[in-house]
Formats: structure tokens, C-alpha cells, sequence
């Protein structure tokens, strides 16, 4: 049986056929999708206690009395709660408690379950709560009415410059030539990051008159549509746009963002609205921007460092409206953030499914060993994928094959199908990704995952031969890494314990899935593994690995090259001057 938190069995039931058609083609042996339901045990007689650490609206607290006894105790020292937690099944904090792995260890396995009252769980350590068995939950949709009135507010107050000069006459002045501001109507807005605040954000905006762009590698184009916006690619949107507001969490692809090199390339006295995260902001560089006239407002509720040092000078810029991280603030918001807490609490006490759960539940260590190397593959072939589609394109249809020989009962799959699905949307998402939410988290984002197994002759051995994984219905940023059907096609398998790259679209590679790659479509011809190996050498940029694929003999190749280090802009630009190159993409792992 496999190990899970809480005590809790893990069973499968009803697999169940798909009625939506595929994009792809259907192959006898394509898999059912698999339902899991966790079901607690039955330890102990008594209510369950759960200790809420920092203050929660009372709706939460009164839901919570229903099922358990409930200890309210805010400030709690570190040595207070660790104390406390070894009579305590579950705990509540926001984001002023540390959970991290001492409170685990001294709740010597009885804590159950963590939840976070809001979205960000960089308080609680994640590692720690899976090893000790502990589901943690959090609550990521309370406040999304909230975050995008706020963002509304402050789009509307930049563009009259209510703030200025609400200052301005409060120091005695009457300054109207001053103040004079813009009007929303028929100005396009580009909301960057069409998740569940950005699209309400772009409905409301669509109501004051304003034409409204969006873009997101994951929003379907026809959710867009039926609310009037339009998919576009990112350098579309931050060009032709007159407003940017920002919706997206920080992740290593989306931190800072907004630079000196995406403010250059902005409509001159463009509008910035930010209630997302900070560092999606490079600080230094939008105030160069507001001193140079490309940006003409901000309008800022979240910063790098919060709370600003006393003397931020982007707090201070006349042409900056700054509110304290206030997009969740409402009455409202707050009471809703307790109440869905608190389900999910309960919900995870009493053993059902979790679908805010953000860690996964613990698998048994011999499975993880034998799919370990596996695991990894699934995750970069999801990553690699996903950076070949073309910015606008919305990504909807995914399928992964798995090729063995090994019967479908001796072969779990549902840990790759989760790690694909987090190579594809972690990335870019503040969503952690794993078996106990992935299917939820994909259905969210319109991404259809469908599987098939490719059943192999001969005896079991390695668990999987190979991995595939196709993207339908988008553009690919790289050509030759179209299949025949058009598809996107990225495939791997996992050699002497080392997860490599073996084919891309129709072309066999062989390199190693470690640091980054770079891929080149060439025409076959001696001295080009030399030319741009030298190219690198040159920009010491380490080179890990390289393999070509070619077609025939003197036709079309393609080259993959493993790197340590990513390769500066001038450095790429070099390897695609190459004139037998014709085309080129660097891929991030």
C-alpha cells in the first residue's frame, strides 16, 4: 500500500474513458484517466485539535469548532510553538509564522496538516512537511475578486492622478493645470498573465471602455475571446500597449521581467499597474524609465523588499502611486481567505482529495527509486515542450507515451503524468505541482492531458524505454521540432541513470537533459559542430554535450548542444549568423 500523510490509504477507482475528442489520433492502448481518493484512518477517538497561530476571520473559526477543538494563540515565539505543536493535528498561520523543519520534527508525527490563509507558502517548508508525512494546503482564490478591484483602483487613480493631488491639497495647494490626467476609453490595456485576478481585471476594464490584450502561454483563446480580449505574444502586448497591468507570480522566468531592455521597447509614456509580485518589477530600471518619459505612471501595491527602506526613491517618484501590499485587503476578501482555509483544513483532517494541497503525498521509497531518474525526464521533456511553443499560441492538448514492456499493473504512471504537467505550468505559475494536484491544476488552465502506453516485446526490465510528449494545435518557436502531423514532439529516455534528449520532431539527438540546450537546424555539412563550439569556447561557456541528427547525408541536421552556463544574446546572435544555420533555439532547464 502506498505511504501518505495522515495515515491515509491511497486507493483507484472508476477509470473512466474521455468524451472530449482528441486532437490526437487514437491508439488502442491509450490510458484511462485514473481517480485517486485518499481516505483517512482511523486513529484515536477524540476531536482533532487544530492551533491557529495568527489571526483568522471568524467565520473560519467558527467552521473549524464544528469538527475540532480549536487554540487560538497569535505570537507565538518559535520555542512557543514548537511546544504547542505536539498537541496539535493541524496548524493555521499567514505569513508572519516560520514553519520550517523544527516545528515538524517536535510535532513528532502527529501534525497533519498545515494551512496557509493565502496564497504564497515560502513561510513553510515544504521539503520538511512531505518527509514527516504533513499535507499543506492553502487558500488561492478567497481574494481574487479583491486583488483585481485593487488593481482597477489603481489604474483608474494613476491615470487622474488622485493621489498627487489629494498631497497637493492637503499642503494648501490648488494645483488643477497640474494634474490634468488620461482617459481610459479606447486606450488598449495589456494584462500580462490571464489567471483567475488577470481576467477579472480585463472584464472590468472591458467596462470602462478600454480594449484589452492579454498575454499568457497557458490561456485558452477562446476563454479569451468570450470575454472580448485578445491572445497576443508578449512582445505584442508590451509594445502596442498604452496600460500594462501585471498578474503574474514570481517564478525564475518572470523575475524581472520588466527591465531596461523590455522598458526600451514600450510606446513612449506607457502606464504600468503592479499587484502581482515585486520582483516581476527590475525597481532600478522602471525608475530610469519614469525619469526618461518611456513610462509616464506607475501605479505599485507590491515591492522586492517589503516593507521599502524609508527613503525608496520609486516610492517617493512623483509619477509613482504606491499603496502597502493591499490587494488582498478587504472585509470582504479577508473573511472569504478564513473560510476557505478552514475547509480545506477539514477537508484534509477528514481525508478527502485536497485540491489546494501544494506538497505531494509520500510514495513508497522502492518506487521512487526505480522512477527517480524518470521522474526527472518527465519534468524537463514537460519543460522543454512547453519553451518550443510560440508566444500567443495557447497550450490546450498535451499527450505523453510511455513506451515498455512492462504490464499496465506493474507500471504507475500517475507520478510522470504529474511531473509533465509541472514541466509544463510551474514554470511560469505560482502553483506548486505535484500527484496531489496536478490533474486539478491543468483542468484549471484548459490543458488537456491525455496518455498512451506503447506496449514493447521482450522482457521486463527498466521500467520505461522512452517518453514522449506532444503539444497540438500551437505554433513551434523551432520548426524542426514539428512531427509530421504537426504536433510539437520532444522525446527521452533514461540512459545508464542519466535522463538525455533522444528526439526532436523528426530528428534523433542524444544529450544529456543537464544546465540548458541550445538546438540548430543546419544544412549537413563538415565543420559546423567546430564553428559553433568555437563560438561558445570563445564566450566561455561551457559546452556538456553535443550530438547531431541528420535526415540523409549532406541534407538537413539538427544539432543539440548541452550547456553549463546561459549564453549571452551577442553569443547566440553569432551562432545564428552562421549562414548554413537556419534556425536556432536556446531552451532553459
Amino acid at each position: 500500500m502506498m505511504a501518505t500523510p495522515l495515515g491515509l490509504s491511497s486507493s483507484i477507482f472508476s477509470s473512466r474513458l474521455s468524451t472530449t475528442p482528441s486532437p490526437f489520433p487514437i491508439h488502442r492502448n491509450e490510458f484511462n484517466r485514473r481517480r485517486i481518493i485518499l481516505v483517512a484512518s482511523s486513529a484515536g477517538g477524540g476531536k482533532p485539535t487544530i492551533l491557529v497561530a495568527e489571526k483568522l476571520g471568524q467565520a473560519g473559526i467558527d467552521l473549524l469548532k464544528k469538527f475540532a477543538n480549536v487554540d487560538c494563540s497569535y505570537d507565538l515565539s518559535l520555542e512557543e510553538l514548537c511546544t504547542k505543536i505536539s498537541l496539535c493535528d493541524a496548524l493555521i498561520v499567514r505569513s508572519g509564522t516560520k514553519v520550517g523543519r523544527d516545528v515538524f520534527e517536535s510535532s513528532r508525527g502527529r501534525l497533519k496538516v498545515v494551512g496557509r490563509a493565502g496564497v504564497g507558502i515560502d513561510n513553510v517548508d515544504l521539503a520538511a512537511a512531505t518527509e514527516y508525512g504533513c499535507l499543506v494546503v492553502n487558500a488561492p482564490t478567497a481574494n481574487t475578486v479583491a486583488a483585481a478591484e485593487h488593481g482597477i483602483a489603481l489604474l483608474t487613480a494613476m491615470a487622474r492622478n488622485v493621489a498627487q493631488s489629494d498631497a497637493s491639497i492637503k499642503a494648501g495647494k490648488w494645483m488643477r493645470s497640474k494634474y490634468v490626467g488620461v482617459s481610459l476609453v479606447g486606450k488598449t490595456l495589456a494584462v500580462l498573465g490571464f489567471g483567475k485576478v488577470g481576467s477579472e481585471v480585463a472584464r472590468r476594464a472591458r467596462g470602462l471602455g478600454m480594449h484589452v490584450i492579454t498575454h499568457d502561454p497557458y490561456a485558452p483563446a477562446d476563454r479569451a475571446r468570450a470575454i472580448g480580449v485578445e491572445l497576443v505574444s508578449f512582445e505584442v502586448a508590451i509594445s502596442t500597449a498604452d496600460f500594462i497591468s501585471l498578474h503574474l507570480p514570481l517564478t525564475a522566468a518572470t523575475s524581472k521581467m520588466l527591465n531596461d531592455e523590455t522598458f526600451a521597447r514600450m510606446k513612449k509614456g506607457v502606464r504600468i499597474v503592479n499587484v502581482a509580485r515585486g520582483g516581476v518589477i527590475d525597481e532600478e530600471a522602471l525608475l530610469r524609465a519614469l525619469d526618461s518619459g518611456i513610462v509616464a505612471q506607475a501605479a505599485l501595491d507590491v515591492f522586492t523588499v517589503e516593507p521599502p527602506v524609508k527613503d525608496n526613491k520609486l516610492v517617493l517618484h512623483e509619477s509613482v502611486t504606491a499603496t502597502p501590499h493591499l490587494g488582498a485587503s478587504t472585509m470582504e476578501a479577508q473573511e472569504g481567505v478564513a473560510v476557505e482555509i478552514a475547509e480545506a483544513v477539514v477537508g484534509a483532517l477528514r481525508g478527502e482529495l485536497a485540491a489546494t494541497a501544494v506538497n505531494a503525498p509520500m510514495v513508497p521509497p522502492e518506487v521512487l527509486r526505480e522512477l527517480k531518474p524518470y521522474v526527472v525526464l518527465a519534468e524537463k521533456l514537460g519543460r522543454l515542450a512547453v519553451q518550443l511553443v510560440t508566444g500567443g499560441s495557447g497550450v490546450d492538448a498535451v499527450k505523453v507515451t510511455y513506451a515498455s514492456s512492462r504490464s499496465p499493473d506493474d507500471l504507475d504512471t500517475r507520478l510522470l503524468r504529474a511531473m509533465v504537467i509541472k514541466g509544463l505550468i510551474e514554470p511560469i505559475s505560482s502553483v506548486f505541482i505535484n500527484l496531489v494536484n496536478s490533474d486539478y491544476v491543468a483542468k484549471q488552465r484548459g490543458v488537456k492531458i491525455s496518455e498512451e502506453r506503447m506496449v514493447l516485446d521482450g522482457s521486463p526490465g527498466d521500467p520505461i524505454e522512452y517518453i514522449t510528449v506532444r503539444i497540438a494545435n500551437v505554433e513551434s518557436r523551432f520548426a524542426s521540432a514539428l512531427s509530421e502531423s504537426g504536433e510539437i514532439k520532444v522525446e527521452g529516455r533514461v540512459k545508464q541513470g542519466i535522463p538525455s534528449l533522444t528526439k526532436v520532431g523528426l530528428f534523433g539527438v542524444d544529450v544529456s537533459l543537464e544546465g540548458s540546450v541550445i538546438l540548430c537546424r543546419q544544412v549537413d555539412q563538415p565543420g559546423m559542430i567546430g564553428k559553433v563550439g568555437s563560438i561558445l569556447g570563445d564566450e566561455n561557456v561551457n559546452v556538456s554535450f553535443m550530438s547531431v541528427g541528420r535526415i540523409a547525408p549532406g541534407k538537413q541536421a539538427v544539432m543539440a548542444i548541452g550547456v553549463d552556463e546561459q549564453p549571452s544574446k551577442e553569443t547566440l546572435k553569432k551562432i545564428g549568423d552562421i549562414s548554413s544555420i537556419e534556425e536556432f533555439v536556446f531552451l532553459k532547464l
